[in-house]
């Protein structure tokens, strides 16, 4: 029986364990243009005893900032920074995949260059509302990409996946989840197009299986992944027919031979079981635990077949050495929401390992 600390093979990368710490945003890019800092490489290199690390969301472009002090991976100064981490995260024998994460229309003027504003597929507000420096403010009405700036945005793409590359990342995952700008194009309410960037399931899902080809051939599919969260209505997402949208972006997706998926999981198992079985690569689940975090009864899900790594979110943040923590069936410190974003080491990489 295959176990959660059994070692795996991601496309040739070998992971020594399949518990992997999942993308969270936690707004500490304080450098100068919004590069990681030292605490960053500490922060990092604490959990790399996790299989593998997916980092949190960088943005591959300037107009994909959405929120605060979020790190990006578009400039020379914020590639030598991320090399830093890698280093460290690699001196523990660790692994770790950049998540490059554009966040379209959830965003504020404010967060960017004056003169610039969010975009998305269509210029819909999302009905949300989005941290800046002067607290919550309201998405505004967002740019509509034309067709030659959507084939910019995937050029954004490849640049910063060949970035992450050059920073030291084993590889990047393409964020295509939790209501940012690949979900929006797949999305009824924020895609509203009629040309061949929407209008019809194929439509829908082209930009993200465009950048997910663009940035294949940049950098080689042994090195990239794709988030999806089908039905997830974080940040105004609103998607029909689940099983039909994502069946065709997953079988859109499977000819590239992509390293893995990995799947937030909503409600319905018999979904996640649909996509499990179609895809034919490395599956990567986080479990669908709400109100409480993913905790041990997840690794259940890889005993019985139901995925071949599970991904950790709240405990890797006040646990850094979660894995073990896991094998031992506890003790688990809880982590304090408060510290979550922004701020300084307390609550970033003041937690205590077992030892």
């Amino acid at each position: 029986m295959t176990t959660a600390f059994d070692p795996l093979s991601l496309a040739g990368v070998p992971l020594n364990n399949r518990v992997v710490m999942l993308p969270m945003t936690r707004s500490r890019a304080h450098g100068p243009g919004q590069a990681p800092t030292e605490a960053t490489a500490v922060y990092y290199a604490q959990r790399a005893t996790a299989g593998l690390i997916v980092s949190e969301g960088i943005q591959p472009s300037v107009v994909g900032q959405g929120y605060p002090s979020t790190p990006g991976l578009h400039s020379d100064a914020q590639v030598e920074a991320w090399r830093r981490v890698t280093d460290a995260v690699h001196a523990k024998d660790g692994v770790i995949f950049a998540q490059l994460m554009h966040t379209g229309r959830i965003g504020h003027p404010s967060l960017l260059p004056d003169g610039l504003i969010s975009v998305a597929p269509s210029a819909v507000a999302a009905d949300t509302k989005v941290f800046t420096a002067e607290g919550l403010q309201p998405c505004v009405t967002p740019k509509e990409l034309t067709p030659a700036e959507i084939e910019q945005t995937i050029a954004d793409f490849v640049s910063a996946a060949r970035n992450a590359i050059a920073a030291g990342f084993d590889g990047v995952e393409i964020h295509g989840a939790n209501g940012y700008l690949i979900q929006q194009f797949l999305s009824d309410n924020a895609n509203l197009r009629t040309d061949e960037w929407g209008g019809t399931t194929q439509g829908r899902i082209r930009f993200g299986v465009e950048v997910a080809k663009a940035v294949t051939e940049a950098i080689g599919a042994h090195r990239v992944g794709f988030r999806i969260s089908p039905g997830n209505p974080f940040n105004d997402i609103v998607e029909s027919d689940l099983p039909g949208l994502y069946g065709e972006l997953l079988t859109a997706l499977s000819p590239l031979g992509l390293a893995y998926v990995h799947l937030m999981e909503g409600p319905d198992r018999e979904l996640t079981l649909q996509l499990r079985k179609q895809w034919q690569g490395t599956f990567i689940l986080n479990p669908f635990t709400h109100p409480n975090p993913t905790g041990l009864d997840a690794l259940g899900l890889v005993e019985d077949g139901t995925t071949d790594a599970v991904s950790f979110g709240a405990l890797f943040i006040s646990n850094p050495d979660l894995p073990r923590r896991l094998q031992r069936g506890g003790p688990f410190a809880t982590p304090d929401p408060a510290t979550f974003y922004g701020g300084d080491e307390r609550g970033y990489t003041d937690y205590p390992t077992l030892d």
